[in-house]
């Protein structure tokens, strides 16, 4: 499977005319999303906290963290950013695909919405 790319708009919640327009690489190894900190400082959001990722070799990388908006294939969702380093590219997790109703069809390499987004049925008892 190649590399699949999506472009996005990520958004400061508290100033929505606030945002930054890029292309992330679509990663399913991933949680969250990935972005410069400076792209996500320049629409006025601020590190929230700091999380400990694992990344692909095995490494961990501490980082600052944020929450944004981001808007992808026409919907909208609220979700957690990695305030990443310069030199790292920018990365789309799994969770802004499950949280919008995307999914990947690895055959074709492309992303499609789904009719409905999944919502776990709880069994009653």
């Amino acid at each position: 499977m190649g590399a699949i790319y999506v472009n996005v708009i990520i958004r400061n919640p508290a100033d929505t005319k606030r945002e930054w327009q890029g292309r992330l690489l679509v990663d399913t190894g991933a949680t969250d999303c990935v972005v410069p900190k400076r792209q996500l400082e320049k629409i006025g959001l601020a590190p929230k906290d700091q999380r400990t990722y694992e990344i692909a070799e095995g490494s961990e990388y501490r980082v600052d963290i944020t929450t944004a908006d981001i808007e992808i294939m026409g919907v909208l969702v609220g979700t957690t950013v990695a305030m990443a380093d310069e030199d790292i590219e920018p990365l789309l997790g799994v969770t802004v695909l499950e949280s919008a109703g995307i999914v990947l069809d690895p055959r074709n390499e492309t992303l499609s919405r789904l009719p409905a987004v999944r919502l776990k049925r709880f069994a009653r008892t």
